[in-house]
């Protein structure tokens, strides 16, 4: 995989026109076939038809799309990329590899490296580093309290000043209620949305699974939705408080998505994501004790998994975000209740929501990108996820229709730990387009698809 190739003035970035694409941007509510020109990391002209004659004469590269889809760059708000401290399981480089093949543009990162994101000087380094690859962008997230130890709260305006863009201690709660309310008043006056991991670890401690009839059956301890829903309710009504905006990592239950709905409803900044496992999985998928499928909230059961893609159709649920979590082999592969939390998600996660939420009918190309790109850009409050003229040339080409079956050779990161792996999936990101260059290209359409 090659970085995007920069322009210089005596080498201008090519014009670059795809035609015949299915055109599909939620911004501004295209859908249809069309035409995208780009020139110097801007576009030029996205609309329905064909290319302005003027615009594709000249054109330093010309690829006919027919059969494909073209959306903005997705957008995924929850990745953990381990840089740094952590770089056996994956680096910045390689999370981003794996960005670019999933067609992803944008990915907030989130703090819990080590040593944590706890201070400017370690959000400048992953912004150094993302830089660095060139394969996507990497917004990272500060921690809300020192160490994710729930104790003492950090200089959040630092942070903010140093490229931050919200506030969250994922992978853990936190735990003090007093600290939290009083971080939330800080992130509303600062602008960026504090992001909740909602989890009572006196409720959680010990589970490997969702308790109930699959965990009795096969003798793990379970974490009860009460360990989701308490800290979610805790942190609306903070929320409601203070006027912040609080954003809901991971929901998995359908008592979660009550709490939501009920919470904007009632006029409440609340927005949330839920993760392409929770879409395609339920806990009955553990039935062989296989580690790949033990994430943190835990797989649930069928009824939540279908409130989950109801709360995407009305809008309660705001995005899907993968929650991408690389281990290495050494540490995944041991006992199901011995092994850690997490799954990686970034190559596969188009296909799998193509295949759960558009193939089964439950919304058109149009939702499902909004959730996978135009949403996490204005969650995020970050430019991204359009492509009207002016805007960054981000986008990626899809073959709605290939079916394929993920092997390791097809992933970028360093963590094998994919549930996926060896299924059928239908819906396949061929090219992600960056800027000013492709950051990821299959063959195909290198040779098939240009003129």
């Amino acid at each position: 995989m090659s970085k995007p190739k920069q322009p210089s003035a005596t080498n201008p970035s090519p014009r670059l026109v795809v035609e015949n694409a299915l055109l599909v941007d939620p911004s501004r509510g295209l859908e249809a076939e069309g035409h995208l020109v780009c020139e110097a990391g801007k576009v030029i002209s996205c609309d329905a038809g064909p290319a302005p004659e003027a615009l594709r004469s000249d054109a330093g590269e010309l690829i006919d799309a027919r059969g494909l889809l073209l959306s903005p760059g997705l957008w995924d708000i929850h990745v953990h990329f381990r840089e740094p401290g952590q770089e056996d399981k994956e680096t910045i480089a390689t999370g981003s590899q794996a960005a670019a093949r999933g067609g992803f543009t944008d990915v907030v990162s989130m703090p819990n490296t080590q040593p944590v994101v706890d201070t400017a000087g370690t959000v400048r380094l992953i912004l150094d580093r993302a830089r660095e690859a060139g394969l996507c962008r990497v917004h990272p997230t500060g921690a809300i309290t020192v160490g994710l130890e729930s104790k003492q709260m950090v200089e959040y305006a630092d942070l903010v000043d140093a490229g931050a863009v919200g506030f969250t201690d994922d992978g853990r709660p936190v735990e003090d209620g007093g600290l939290m309310r009083r971080a939330m008043d800080y992130s509303r006056i600062l602008g960026v949305p504090m992001i909740t991991h909602a989890e009572d670890l006196t409720l959680s401690e010990g589970g490997a699974m969702h308790e109930g009839a699959w965990s009795t059956r096969l003798g793990l301890r379970g974490i009860p939705y009460a360990a989701e829903v308490v800290c979610i309710a805790r942190d609306i009504e903070l929320a409601r408080h203070t006027g912040a905006h609080l954003h809901v990592a991971h929901v998995s239950s359908r008592l979660a998505v009550q709490l939501i709905r009920r919470a904007k409803e009632d006029g409440l900044q609340v927005t949330a994501e839920t993760a392409p496992h929770f879409l395609d999985l339920t806990d009955a998928d553990c039935v062989d004790y296989d580690p790949r499928f033990k994430m943190n909230p835990p797989l649930r059961t069928i009824d939540d998994q279908e409130a989950l893609i109801e709360a995407l159709a009305d809008g309660t649920l705001d995005c899907i975000a993968t929650d991408h979590a690389p281990h290495t082999d050494t540490e995944k592969n041991r006992p199901f209740a011995e092994a850690p939390f997490g799954v990686i998600g970034l190559e596969t996660a188009f296909a799998v929501g193509h295949d759960r939420l558009v193939r089964r009918g439950s919304m058109g190309y149009s939702r499902l990108i909004e959730l996978m790109s135009t949403a996490g850009a204005r969650i995020m409050g970050l430019p991204g996820g359009g492509l009207a003229p002016g805007s960054r040339s981000d986008f990626a080409l899809i073959d709605p229709e290939e079916t394929w079956t993920p092997q390791v050779r097809d992933l970028g990161s360093k963590g094998r730990n994919c549930p996926w792996l060896g299924r059928s999936l239908t819906g396949r990101v061929v090219a992600t387009h960056l800027g000013e260059g492709f950051s990821f290209r299959r063959a195909a359409v290198d040779t098939a698809r240009r003129d």
